[in-house]
């Protein structure tokens, strides 16, 4: 077994694996569990880093000395048992207190964490409650908390499907140390990072699982994502503990993110903002900023793509110019009867001066030739409506 001393002694247990000549990911585990956290994710990993797992103080076969830890204590743990392997930087990805463990790693030396993946976490959680599980804990010992815990680190389908995974995470939190798990329930307890998020620099992914209910995405990670620069978010179909319930998938995100190219990701940025120019110039910034402060993580993407390929590849191509653009447009969506977008256009086109209200009817003349009569009665009717909202005071 591969121990390093933190600097009051403390021993730490930690796991490298994996090829020298990859970069490196430390992995952190959530509180009640240890670095088998990430069992069924890592050989999905490997392909692509170096792995450092580490027991978090308190848990698994490090030591558990007793007192409230600090999430800065934590942090100094990991960067501890980086130096006994000569590691100076890494991604770090942690998963709900490995998460919080993270982003203090990252405010304390963001020259030591290349990259940042923050999974099923928190920046602000409720110290009242955390208050009450710790007085719990230290009175009654783990088996108080157990069903409970296991409740919340895992979706009902999975517990159904996989009963003897979750046997296994019951028998770990079973062996927590009492005293380990409540000192840094005391961590989390006591952290103040919400206000402090904006200064973290390194590139950063926000997971969230979609049925979990310990740090619910809405109110926890979209927090996180935004007041991170940058950020970028990902959603799994999964409870607390993702790399169990969803290893492939979160694996498959860990990668994606970290091993991007950063030559591909500046061209994107750059296809966006020419696209969202142009949206900008067609639709107008009242109806964009609408679109855009209505995104989540399951639509960011989506919308991200069109930006880039409908409103720059192809509206921003020099062959026809926006008016044309915009009839052609309307006597599509007429044709397909895609009355949804039609309005959109009637609206945006007559708003922006992008045609006049006798060159719509011209395209819808001729969309009734085309097209067929019942669908111009339909787009005249649509049009007619929206030429009544916008003539009014």
């Amino acid at each position: 077994m591969a121990f390093a001393k933190a600097g009051d002694g403390a021993r730490l247990y930690f796991r490298l694996e994996g090829a020298e000549d990859r970069p490196t990911l430390v992995l952190l585990n959530s509180i009640g569990c240890d670095l088998g956290l990430f069992d069924r994710a890592a050989p999905l990993l490997l392909e692509d880093f170096r792995l450092l797992r580490i027991d978090t103080r308190g848990h698994g076969a490090s030591d558990a000395p007793t007192g409230d830890y600090s999430l800065p204590l934590l942090a100094q743990d990991v960067f501890a048992v980086m130096d006994a392997v000569g590691i100076g930087q890494a991604a770090v990805c942690g998963v709900s207190l490995g998460g919080m463990i993270a982003m203090t790693m990252a405010l304390a030396a963001p020259d030591r964490v290349d990259g940042l993946v923050l999974a099923c976490t928190s920046a602000a959680m409720d110290s009242a409650a955390w208050a009450q599980r710790i007085e719990l804990v230290r009175a009654q010992g783990m088996d108080a908390i157990i069903e409970t815990v296991l409740g919340r680190f895992f979706s009902e389908d999975f517990r159904r499907l996989h009963p003897e995974v979750v046997q296994t995470v019951r028998a770990g939190l079973r062996t927590t140390s009492a005293e380990g798990y409540a000192a840094c329930g005391a961590a989390i307890r006591d952290m103040t990072l919400l206000d402090r998020l904006s200064a973290i620099s390194t590139p950063t992914l926000v997971i969230g699982g979609t049925k979990d209910i310990s740090t619910p995405f809405e109110a926890h990670g979209a927090r996180i994502a935004e007041a991170v620069p940058g950020a970028a978010t990902a959603l799994l179909d999964s409870a607390h503990l993702p790399p169990i319930e969803t290893p492939a998938a979160f694996a498959g995100v860990v990668r994606g993110f970290l091993r991007a190219d950063p030559t591909a990701k500046a061209a994107k940025e750059t296809l966006f903002e020419a696209g969202l120019k142009t949206r900008r110039a067609v639709l107008g910034d009242a109806w964009v900023d609408r679109s855009l402060a209505k995104r989540t993580p399951f639509t960011a993407d989506y919308q991200a793509m069109i930006t880039r390929y409908a409103w720059e590849e192809i509206w921003g191509r020099p062959g026809l110019d926006h008016k044309t653009r915009r009839l052609l447009v309307l006597a599509i969506c007429a044709a397909l009867a895609r009355w949804e977008e039609f309005r959109l256009h009637v609206r945006a086109g007559l708003e922006q001066g992008g045609f006049t209200q006798d060159e719509l009817k011209e395209v819808l003349m001729q969309t009734a030739i085309y097209a067929g009569v019942p669908a111009a009665n339909t787009a005249f009717t649509e049009a007619t409506e929206i030429i009544a909202e916008l003539q009014q005071p």
